[in-house]
């Protein structure tokens, strides 16, 4: 009896422990999780939505893409993080140029890996593509502008609260002449996060 005792407390074990693991479930994806207090992709959308719209609004830039005949290019660079935690701006990057696309107001040119991707594809093809297919040199749209920007944070403690704001800056300059044509800075996405005090 007792050998078959030792086998139950076993496995009675092993169940409590796989019982215990992680719970996942789905949600949809709009939906606003905020588990942890920090940047998360609810405020990539609201921040690059809000800051693009800005942007092409600004009557500077209105101005100076009709003064083009045609819709302007805008590369987008890199936006910094200047905050404390881990955070991918790569991603900040990238909502950037769908929010750009989406408007239907301005064009964007690959940057970046990508673009020197597509330098490397085009070499290859001038001795490797026929004649017919091979893709020109030098056929490449210049951008009109270069869009730029970080990420910073300000944090404010009391006791078992704390204060998370995050302040995204974004700027629009002109290639050609190095002009700063627009820059503002969203700082819509405040946290409070209170951590319960241990019980003595």
């Amino acid at each position: 009896m007792g050998k078959y005792r030792i086998l139950w407390l076993v496995f009675g074990f092993l169940s409590a422990a796989c019982a215990s693991g992680p719970q996942v479930s789905r949600v949809s994806a709009d939906t606003v999780t905020d588990l942890s207090g920090y940047w998360n992709n609810t405020d990539v959308e609201i921040v690059c939505g809000t800051l693009i719209q800005a942007c092409l609004n600004s009557r500077r830039v209105t101005g100076t893409a009709d003064s083009l005949g045609r819709l302007p290019v805008f590369l987008v660079g890199n936006f910094s993080n200047e905050t404390g935690e881990h955070l991918d701006t790569s991603i900040i990057s990238e909502t950037m140029e769908l929010a750009i696309f989406d408007s239907e107001r301005a064009e964007f040119v690959a940057g970046g890996g990508i673009r020197e991707q597509l330098r490397t594809e085009r070499q290859d093809q001038q001795g490797n593509a026929s004649e017919e297919t091979a893709r020109a040199l030098g056929m490449e749209v210049g951008a009109d502008f270069l869009l730029t920007g970080s990420v910073k944070t300000i944090v404010d403690r009391a006791g078992g609260t704390l204060t998370r704001t995050y302040y995204v800056s974004a700027r629009l300059t002109n290639i050609e002449t190095g002009v700063l044509l627009w820059m503002d800075q969203n700082s819509e996405i405040k946290k409070i996060i209170k951590t319960p005090r241990a019980r003595l």
